[in-house]
């Protein structure tokens, strides 16, 4: 909209520039108070001051004038006689000093004479003065950012190292972390009694103090001027590597030349406020550069930033005051109590104004303090310092990092660069080749299974390496003072940066140094000596099966027997006419008498057979089960007999650890200093308890300094020697006369061990797994374990048969079921089979003209004769003893006179045979 060819906006600004011209004086005078060494806090000010004279959006009918004084650092008289002198001729604001001693002189002027006291300093005060405000972010906000990048880090422990008491109150919220987490801090005051001889301070003695106590993690809190000097010496005592970490509390590491760190991997972190990418330090930066006032800065300096900041902050302010009332300066006198009347007014509006300056976005809280402003979190890389997250009060840090393309850094850091590799002489694992000349150089002078691993990551890392064998020959273990032994002393001392030796993965190691994945899976397991083969006794043929199932088999054999006896009596079927010419014989018989039924069975059970033939179902059913028995039980005792015979069986005394731990006739111990020895140390566990107890009061000691200093004294001594499954396993490939006994008492991995916070773990890791994946790893483990030094040899025919052990009631238990099913099931035959014929039988007397009896007393009456015990195995015909049961009722009714018959070959039982006739009758 437009009136009279004007924009509405444009009148609304014009009335307002018209009202705070009305309002405001032409000129405004503000003071700054510096000290030499801030130079750049004093040009700042001035640039400042010249950037907003030249606004039309701020003050644009005002010109500030700024009052510059110089004065010595400390020097509060001086400095409070500048401010007297510069308030008589009327000034709106007082920016600075610096120094804490005269700015609280400057301050309690201001208190009286109610003047706006402007600060960039860090201030250690909980709150700040009614009449100051101070744009550096307030000490409590930096040391929560401290402890919060701590956390995310992932440290445990660290090192303070601060410059003077300053330090301990900006870091109070990190020494409070110990009581409130697991983070362990040791605090040291950086000392500068020691000098070097160009007279500047010697941090060497500290930091060596450091490095022996093997901490890596390190907060630095000092001016940014002295960091350098600081990292320099660190890094003559080689504490300069990728296994330290430095935290610095400066916000001003952008201005300290880091370039001879840049490539050594040392992991240097800081915070920083004022961001070098913002569009409103590149607008400033080019021109101080050409002006000199930053000559050799990539970046401003957080006072300095703050110092420009602070300026257009106040100026934003008085615009906005100047709106709302005529503010006019005066002169003051530090002689009278006279204040200026719009201080108080201006300092308020100062509070609430927010401006979006160098140093980021400046807003107070009701406190007074600078709040909702943002920390980069910056990290040196190979291009300088890096912006690797950001920190605010709110949300605390948040790291926005490619881990990607660090790991990618990494990995191309590694290319070309020597590590030394730490190593136990212990076969197979790492072993000094035979070089009787003495030509053999380097690591050319090594072999085994942990050198031909390093070498296969070597070439997928490609990184050159140099193998040192540990000078003690230990792996690592913590004496009662706390100090390690071994590679793992080693790696905490950072002398190594790899350990490749068959170091165990424990917890208690994991404390101090990193381990990549396992290359290797084991457990702990018992070395003995191959116990005196046992000579075959002469009955030894008798062994493939238990007692028990001996008993049991002579049992079923008698049982089925009897059994077979029984049913044959019982069933009809097996009643035949011995006179097959004859068909009216009057005698049948039973082939299965109690002597031929105890043959058949003894026949089927040899596998021989008989000329005995059952005819029967109820027979034939228990023949058959009588015949799937005796085929699995002889099977069985044939199958095992042959290993009975060719396996002469070995009595070991123990047969696992709790045998072991029961008797106290065979010492038994492990290699000292190492995992197996701390396993049964801190076991919970009784039988292991009991078997250290033992171990420990032992006398004299059943430990030994080596692993194979074990392996020796088992050959030569009744010992038993607690080792790991791997060792185990290839000493036993190559001593036939030493065993394994049990199964494993635990289970565990080998290692490869890297210092703390290495960052080379990962990558190691990777390049175990594509190992393990391309076979590579069980490729090493046969050529070491079962082809290379004689291995294999103990693999003979022989050694792989292990003793055949008796057949049981729980191996061949079943067929004495399936016997005892058949046994029912031939019986329930046999019933069936007698009363159908006991039914047959009372039909056919009637055929034959005799009264038919009723069934049941025609099984009665067949059943009387079936269990008559003296009638052998023949008996009258069914047509026989039907007559003789006529004749006899004939004799009844003739006054019980009995008729001999002339002819026939039947005698009535008791009847007297005359002795010619005697063959006749048997």
């Amino acid at each position: 909209m437009n009136v009279d060819g004007l924009n509405v906006g444009t009148l609304v600004w014009l009335m307002t520039v018209l009202d705070v011209a009305l309002t405001l004086p032409s000129t405004v005078r503000i003071a700054g108070l510096f000290e030499p060494k801030y130079q750049g806090q004093k040009m700042a000010f001035q640039q400042a001051v010249d950037r907003i004279n030249k606004r039309y959006d701020i003050l644009p009918h005002t010109t500030l004038v700024p009052e510059v004084r110089e004065v010595d650092e400390d020097d509060s008289f001086h400095a409070s006689k500048e401010f007297c002198h510069l308030m008589k001729g009327g000034i709106a604001a007082i920016f600075g000093p610096m120094s804490s001693i005269s700015a609280a002189h400057v301050q309690s002027v201001c208190e009286v004479m109610e003047i706006p006291h402007v600060e960039t300093r860090w201030d250690f005060r909980e709150q700040s003065e009614f009449r100051s405000i101070n744009l550096y972010p307030h000490y409590s906000a930096l040391s929560k950012a401290y402890i919060d990048i701590i956390k995310q880090l992932g440290w445990t422990s660290c090192t303070i190292l601060y410059e003077g008491n300053d330090g301990l109150i900006r870091l109070q919220e990190l020494l409070r972390a110990p009581s409130e987490s697991q983070l362990s801090i040791t605090v040291r005051k950086i000392d500068t009694a020691f000098t070097r001889p160009d007279s500047k301070p010697d941090y060497r003695p500290i930091l060596k103090e450091i490095k022996k106590r093997a901490e890596s993690r390190i907060v630095i809190d000092c001016d940014y001027t002295k960091v350098q000097d600081i990292l320099k010496q660190a890094q003559q005592i080689n504490m300069m590597t990728q296994y330290y970490h430095y935290l610095l509390t400066t916000l001003d590491l952008d201005l300290v030349d880091l370039n001879d760190f840049r490539y050594g991997g040392t992991n240097i972190t800081a915070f920083r406020l004022v961001d070098p990418s913002r569009p409103q330090v590149q607008a400033v930066l080019p021109a101080w550069k050409r002006r000199n006032l930053i000559p050799s800065m990539q970046s401003i300096q957080t006072e300095t930033a703050l110092m420009y900041d602070a300026v257009h902050l106040f100026a934003k302010a008085l615009h906005s005051l100047s709106a709302a009332s005529d503010v006019r300066t005066k002169s003051l006198s530090c002689s009278k109590a006279q204040p200026w009347a719009h201080g108080n007014s201006l300092l308020n509006y100062m509070k609430i104004t927010d401006i979006d300056g160098l140093s980021g976005s400046v807003v107070y809280d009701n406190n007074g303090q600078r709040s909702n402003f943002q920390l980069d979190v910056t990290e040196l890389g190979t291009g300088g310092l890096e912006k690797i997250g950001r920190w605010d009060p709110k949300k605390g840090v948040n790291i926005t990092k490619d881990y990607n393309k660090v790991k990618q850094q990494v990995k191309h850091s590694l290319k070309n660069k020597t590590l030394i590799v730490t190593t136990v002489l212990e076969p197979p694992y790492a072993m000094a080749k035979e070089d009787p000349d003495g030509i053999l150089q380097g690591n050319d002078r090594f072999e085994g299974y942990c050198i031909d691993l390093l070498e296969n990551i070597a070439n997928h890392l490609k990184f050159n390496y140099t193998i040192i064998p540990v000078a003690d020959g230990q792996y690592g273990a913590q004496n009662k003072d706390g100090e390690w032994s071994g590679v793992v002393r080693e790696l905490i001392d950072r002398k190594a940066d790899l350990a490749v030796a068959s170091l165990t993965i424990t917890y208690l190691r994991e404390q101090f140094i990193d381990f990549t994945k396992p290359y290797m899976n084991l457990g702990i397991s018992i070395l003995y000596k191959k116990p005196m083969k046992k000579n075959p006794e002469l009955f030894s043929f008798l062994a493939p099966l238990s007692v028990e199932i001996w008993l049991y088999m002579i049992a079923a054999y008698l049982g089925v027997s009897f059994m077979l006896f029984i049913l044959a009596r019982f069933s009809p079927y097996e009643w035949y006419n011995p006179h097959p010419c004859n068909p009216e014989s009057d005698v049948v018989e039973n082939q299965f008498t109690l002597l031929n039924s105890l043959w058949f069975t003894i026949g089927s059970l040899m596998q021989q057979g008989s000329d005995i033939v059952p005819n029967a179902t109820s027979t034939r059913v228990l023949s058959a089960v009588w015949y799937f028995f005796t085929l699995i039980i002889i099977s069985s005792y044939t199958a095992n007999l042959a290993a009975f015979l060719t396996v002469e069986k070995m009595n070991s005394p123990i047969e696992n650890a709790d045998d072991l731990s029961k008797q106290t006739a065979i010492p038994y111990g492990t290699s000292m200093g190492g995992s197996t020895e701390n396993f049964f140390k801190t076991s919970k566990i009784q039988t292991y308890e009991r078997m250290w107890n033992f171990m420990e009061s032992a006398t004299p000691s059943v430990f030994t300094a080596t692993v194979p200093e074990g392996i020796e004294r088992v050959k030569k001594e009744k010992y038993a020697f607690l080792v790991e499954s791997t060792t185990n396993e290839y000493t036993t490939q190559r001593n036939c006369e030493l065993m394994q006994v049990g199964g494993l008492l635990d289970s565990k991995g080998y290692g490869i061990g890297t210092p703390r916070d290495s960052p080379y773990r990962d990558l190691i890791s990777n390049a175990i797994l594509k190992l393990a994946e391309e076979q590579k790893l069980q490729i090493l483990y046969n050529r070491w374990w079962k082809e290379k030094g004689g291995g294999g040899k103990c693999d003979t025919e022989d050694n792989k048969k292990t003793n055949a052990n008796e057949l049981g009631p729980k191996n061949v238990g079943g067929v004495f079921v399936v016997l005892a099913g058949g046994l029912g099931l031939a019986i329930i035959a046999a019933l069936f089979e007698f009363i159908w014929k006991s039914r047959k039988y009372a039909k056919e007397e009637k055929a034959w003209g005799y009264k038919q009896k009723s069934l049941c007393s025609e099984i009665t009456s067949e059943l009387r004769l079936a269990v008559k015990c003296n009638g052998g195995s023949s008996r009258p015909s069914r047509k026989r003893r039907k007559e003789i049961e006529a004749e006899e009722m004939n004799n009844i009714e003739t006054n019980g006179l009995t008729m001999m018959p002339l002819t026939g070959n039947y005698a009535p039982a008791g009847y007297p045979l005359p002795p010619s006739s005697k063959d006749q009758y048997s």
